[in-house]
């Protein structure tokens, strides 16, 4: 089965310019946040749920069934996303696209760059991006789809 990475990149890059905010508060990050959780616990998740705002980490939570790995995979998205102002998934869907293996072509490491679905930019409408929310735990593109699926609530989309 082939991926069509074409049709995924302008999903994503859809699902990026509908979902911004008017404002981002740490008051909005907790909800987001809690928001994530209740979705995590009703649907027995092994989450790690994570929000930036700036540089500061406002919001972690990692649910049962997670470890310290999915930590990292947290701060790996989240550098990509501060990286190319785009989700961790549209950057390695973009990557896929062209036929190249991500950490080779852009020559950062592994070890704290991943471009794997799960951390979305938050970004202020004509004002640009204030930080991320980040989802590890699950297939890549089931943590990109709880991410949106959690903004698309929060937003009242």
């Amino acid at each position: 089965m082939t991926e069509d990475f074409a049709a995924q990149i302008a999903e994503i890059e859809q699902q990026e310019a509908r979902l911004q905010f008017t404002r981002f508060t740490h008051a909005d990050a907790l909800e987001l946040g809690l928001l994530l959780v209740r979705l995590g616990t009703e649907r027995s998740l092994g989450i790690t749920i994570d929000i930036t705002k700036g540089e500061q980490q406002v919001f972690h939570v990692s649910l049962a069934g997670t470890t310290a790995d999915n930590d990292d995979w947290v701060d790996r998205k989240t550098r990509t996303v501060k990286r190319y102002s785009a989700s961790s998934f549209l950057v390695g869907r973009r990557f896929k696209l062209e036929n190249k293996d991500f950490n080779a072509s852009s020559g950062l490491p592994l070890s704290l760059f991943a471009a794997h679905g799960g951390c979305f930019p938050i970004v202020i409408r004509d004002a640009g991006m204030v930080g991320t929310v980040t989802v590890s735990g699950l297939a890549q593109a089931d943590d990109h789809a709880l991410v949106v699926e959690a903004l698309e609530l929060f937003l009242g989309q």
